[in-house]
């Protein structure tokens, strides 16, 4: 006789076949999948953001600190800029001073104001005010000081002397003065 565990060899015994759950509770599982499935999309979503912010961050500091550097730069750009303009040019102060932009510009960095731009307040300093009744605008009629832009961000404003129509009255400030030049050119009483 033939245990229940010993089979006939065939495979005649047939193999239980799992019962259907009910719908309900499929329908509960479909939705606790949408869930987890919505969960995680949400949580891959959030660490897509993350590292988008952490990369712009990044960027940013990047940025502020190669203006910081350039910033520093700047005096070193103008004492060979004078020393070119005021001094016999020697070959190694020629190499150094070509080097010096070279490496700059290659940062993005560029210089700006040439004697006849038109004055803008946001990117020039007003050291002196020359009055020309019959100029329709401001025109800086000399620069001072090179100023020096990193891409789009200023590092530094060019100081010019300006020429155009007459002074505004003292209880009108000049709107093309900055703040550190009226003190300077304050009318006198």
């Amino acid at each position: 006789m033939r245990s229940a565990f010993q089979g006939d060899g065939g495979g005649s015994r047939s193999s239980p076949v799992p019962a259907r759950k009910p719908s309900s509770e499929l329908d509960q599982l479909r939705r606790l999948v949408q869930e987890r499935t919505a969960d995680l999309q949400r949580v891959e979503a959030e660490y897509d953001n993350y590292r988008k912010r952490v990369r712009r961050d990044r960027l940013a500091v990047r940025e502020i600190a190669a203006a910081n550097v350039v910033r520093a730069l700047l005096p070193v750009l103008d004492a060979s800029d004078r020393a070119c303009a005021n001094e016999p040019l020697t070959p190694g102060l020629r190499d150094i001073a070509d080097r010096l932009k070279e490496q700059l510009g290659s940062l993005g960095v560029t210089s700006f104001g040439e004697g006849g731009d038109s004055f803008d307040p946001a990117c020039h300093d007003a050291l002196t005010h020359h009055v020309a009744p019959e100029a329709d605008g401001f025109v800086c009629s000399a620069v001072l000081r090179s100023g020096y832009r990193l891409g789009e961000n200023l590092l530094r404003p060019a100081t010019a002397e300006v020429t155009g129509s007459a002074r505004p009255t003292r209880s009108a400030p000049a709107p093309w003065l900055s703040s550190r030049s009226q003190a300077a050119t304050a009318l006198p009483a």
